[in-house]
């Protein structure tokens, strides 16, 4: 790669790591934003049977992070699917273990949810409960207000 001028190999590292991270994760506002657009990728939330019935994103696909492995093939689409894992929260790796997962079982368009299902709730975005679909309340500290 040439390097525009005044650019040194620290700088092309960087935006090597960040072209790499925005090919790996999205926000909750950017994948909103895909599924209004009719882009619609296999959204799969990796935590327990206990906190998808307290809520999950709809349309998603509920496989534990543990059983993830064994059904991936059964039920995920081809390797070259568009795949987006969440699990609860910035707190929580089980989306990174996820997306791990996947890609070492060859599913190439892995990405995960940052800030996973609390900044989904939190940005106001359709949940769906045992109860049925809901919204929270837009957090002021996620995202604009009214």
């Amino acid at each position: 790669m040439t390097q525009a001028p005044g650019r040194t190999a620290r700088n092309e590292a960087a935006i090597a790591h960040f072209e790499a991270k925005l090919a790996h994760e999205t926000d909750p506002s950017d994948l909103a934003a895909a599924r209004a657009a009719g882009e619609a990728p296999t959204v799969v939330d990796t935590r327990s049977r206990r906190a998808w019935d307290q809520g999950h994103l709809p349309g998603a696909l509920h496989i534990p992070g543990a059983e993830l492995a064994d059904r991936a093939a059964a039920e995920l689409p081809d390797l070259d699917a568009e795949i987006v894992v969440y699990c609860w929260g910035p707190g929580c790796n089980g989306s990174t273990r996820a997306a791990l997962t996947l890609a070492r079982l060859g599913y190439g368009r892995v990405r995960e949810l940052i800030g996973g299902f609390e900044y989904w709730a939190r940005e106001g975005l359709a949940v769906e409960t045992a109860a049925g679909r809901t919204r929270r309340p837009v957090d002021d500290l996620t995202a604009p207000v009214g």
